[in-house]
């Protein structure tokens, strides 16, 4: 796997695509979406070295109960032989492009951010992250990031700005918690998708009954 993620990292050509890759590779906690439940979401920060740079992520990511990525934010910060700052949101693919994400934060204007890249199954948006966006998003409650379909249809998703000041000025969380969240979704996921089958399979066998 670490091969494969080198092989691609030397493949691209541009520091953001490189970013992107490493964050869908290498920092990664997922929140769940529930009908019937509110999201268990929450803001973190990880740090790695990635060759001579050093790579914060603030990140919130928002998956379904299919395991589906919803949204992500991610807020790059590349100290070293890179010198870069990064506000990058991904989406599911099909998106209209030319409408890019919009971004809201409480009852400021909107904005709009622009694609950068399609993968197979995702697409970013990102622009340069500066200290009066950082200071919007200490300073609010919520964010909302809205991205277009290809059907023109306005996807809308809230994200709680609550715990952000704490991630971002705080500590890297370990890779040992990380993988440990990352094993407590993954058995909630199991437990739903498994709670969902029984209740088809008993709707089901009340139809033929």
């Amino acid at each position: 796997m670490a091969q494969t993620i080198k092989k691609m990292i030397t493949a691209t050509t541009t520091a953001s695509a490189v970013l992107a890759i490493s964050a869908f590779a290498q920092m990664t906690l997922i929140s769940t979406v529930n009908a019937q439940k509110p999201p268990t979401q929450k803001w973190f920060k990880i740090c790695a070295k990635q060759a001579e740079s050093d790579v914060c992520n603030v990140q919130y990511k928002v998956v379904a109960s299919t395991g589906q990525v919803i949204t992500s934010v991610n807020l790059f910060t590349v100290t070293g032989k890179i010198n870069r700052r990064i506000f990058q949101v991904t989406v599911p693919t099909f998106r209209l492009i030319p409408a890019g994400v919009a971004i809201k934060i409480d009852a400021k204007k909107e904005n709009r951010i622009p694609y950068m890249h399609c993968f197979r199954e995702i697409c970013t948006a990102e622009i340069k992250m500066d200290d009066n966006l950082v200071k919007l998003l200490k300073s609010g409650s919520q964010m909302v990031l809205t991205s277009t379909n290809f059907q023109n249809k306005l996807n809308p998703i809230k994200v709680s700005l609550e715990g952000f000041t704490a991630a971002f000025d705080g500590p890297s969380i370990k890779r040992s918690e990380l993988e440990k969240d990352n094993e407590a979704l993954q058995k909630q996921l199991e437990k739903r998708a498994k709670k969902a089958r029984d209740e088809l399979e008993k709707q089901q066998n009340k139809a033929i009954e």
